[in-house]
């Protein structure tokens, strides 16, 4: 399962149906539409935008169609190095449809939707009937940031490899299987040194918040107007907490804690997934005679530890990829039928669809090619997190771990070896994301979360400081609110994004 505070996103609930777009934009010495413009002076570059190509077969979801002519594709083109940009630069691919009422138009409205490591450009026309109102005054623009997809994005081990490293034991019993686990993640670093080594010291969140900013400038936007999902506010924040004066109208949906450092971070997802399988639990009893209970699920996995079950392809369901499709299934309640289908599948020897769960979290497509999704969210957080784990710290801490969570706790804790031995030092303990002086940015939290529990939207508020967080309650289900169809928060949302009506703070919508 994803092994990153901020992991998962709403990217991760939606792989198993979007339709991949790619856009033109490639590696960290990729050609721009202005290139010597882009050296000497990024913000001077005209982008030149073009009809997007249909996504090429490595990318999750992939269909092989296009987004549609509603879209267009650019490549904007930013130092590689923003304390040293003689040092080459990195080409960071674009996306946008334009507003459908110019006369009324505000300015573009950019999306980042998490991860770290989710593609903007494949997921932004997937969920774009859900902005269609958004659409006509904004510009809707996302991008893939940099050290992902097709901005220079990481790549670490083959396909054949990653089927392997997602498929072993990743809750260790014993030591000499932590010993095992420490060492495939030290192949795992090495490998991410050896095929990234150039941009792994440059795909930290305070760049892609510059890379924000120069965007922009070019895009001739005065204020950044924004749209962040999950580690998306992570990412916001830092981007006010830089340029408090250039924020316009900033939404933070499935909003992470600021003030968590890994280990808070992690045992914060395990209590928040624990809690979405208990409600997820409490739903299915209701409409079902035919519902696992926790006790089950524990049996099932400590089943697979011992002899996994087969799934597709000649792969079969392990402990870690059954945990894993679990946990992907709790992101929304439009997987909840699946969970229950694939569990009761799974105990009768079946591991396909919790294998496929597992698989769209993981960032695998049907043809069995990996996207950089979990690749480009341990190279984005090890560049930003300073905190290297031990095996023997790792263990102290997990019975804390099983007592948050006796279905994830174990996976949740020794997921903290995943910047273990990794080539690049992080920049920090915590993210700074104070923002004195910007204007008030609308901060939705969701007390149902699994992923960014609805604490963190708090903290966030409290961070922002004094009249910069203006905080909205969603009492509801799965990861982020604005895209669960809920009215009160799309009339909340809208009314603030649209008209820059700020509601008043505490609101809650059910």
């Amino acid at each position: 399962m994803s092994s990153s505070v901020r992991a998962g996103g709403l990217l991760c609930a939606a792989l198993l149906t979007l339709s991949a777009v790619s856009c033109a934009g490639g590696g960290e010495n990729g050609g721009s539409a202005s290139a010597a413009a882009a050296a000497d002076a990024p913000e001077r570059q005209r982008l030149t935008w073009k009809a997007c190509p249909a996504p090429s077969g490595s990318e999750s979801g992939a269909t092989g169609k296009a987004p549609g002519t509603d879209w267009e594709c650019s490549t904007l083109r930013a130092p590689l190095d923003y304390g040293n940009p003689e040092n080459g630069g990195v080409d960071l691919a674009l996306i946008r449809a334009k507003a459908t009422d110019p006369a009324h138009r505000i300015g573009s409205l950019v999306f980042n939707f998490g991860g770290p490591g989710g593609s903007g450009i494949t997921t932004l026309p997937a969920f774009a009937d859900d902005y269609t109102k958004l659409r006509t005054r904004y510009d809707l623009v996302s991008f893939d940031p940099r050290g992902v997809g097709r901005s220079s994005g990481v790549t670490c081990l083959s396909d054949k490899e990653l089927d392997a490293y997602y498929a072993a034991d990743a809750a260790p019993d014993t030591r000499a299987e932590a010993k095992d686990l420490v060492d495939r993640v030290g192949k795992y670093a090495r490998a991410c040194e050896k095929r990234a080594g150039k941009v792994l010291p440059h795909v930290g969140t305070s760049n892609a918040a510059r890379d924000m900013d120069l965007m922009r400038r070019v895009l001739g936007d005065d204020k950044l107007h924004y749209f962040g999902v999950s580690y998306g506010t992570e990412l916001g924040g830092v981007y006010a907490h830089l340029f408090p004066d250039k924020v316009g109208r900033a939404l933070f949906d499935g909003v992470v804690d600021p003030t968590s450092d890994p280990v808070r971070g992690s045992l914060g997802q395990a209590k928040g997934f624990q809690l979405a399988l208990g409600n997820y639990m409490d739903a299915c009893v209701k409409n079902s005679d035919n519902c696992p209970t926790e006790r089950q699920i524990g049996e099932l996995l400590r089943r697979l530890d011992e002899k996994p079950v087969p799934g597709a392809g000649g792969r079969e369901l392990t402990r870690s990829l059954a945990t894993a499709g679990i946990a992907q299934a709790l992101y929304s309640q439009d997987f909840w039928d699946y969970l229950t289908e694939g569990i009761e599948d799974a105990e009768n020897g079946d591991g396909k669809l919790l294998l496929a769960l597992a698989d769209s979290l993981n960032g695998r497509g049907q043809d069995g090619r990996y996207s950089t999704l979990q690749a480009s969210l341990n190279a984005i957080t090890c560049a930003d997190f300073a905190q290297r784990y031990t095996a023997d710290e790792i263990e102290a801490k997990v019975p804390e771990f099983r007592r948050a969570s006796p279905v994830f706790g174990d996976f949740m804790a020794w997921s903290l070896t995943q910047c273990t031995g990794w080539p690049v030092k992080g920049e920090w303990q915590t993210p700074d994301v104070s923002a004195k002086g910007a204007p008030p940015i609308l901060v939705v939290g969701n007390t149902g979360d699994p992923a960014t529990p609805y604490e963190g939207a708090r903290a966030m508020v409290r961070e922002l400081g004094p009249g910069v967080g203006v905080e909205l309650t969603y009492r509801g289900q799965g990861h982020g609110a604005y895209d669960g169809g809920n009215a009160c928060v799309k009339e909340v949302v809208d009314a603030y994004l649209l008209e820059g009506k700020v509601p008043q703070p505490g609101k809650i919508c059910s």
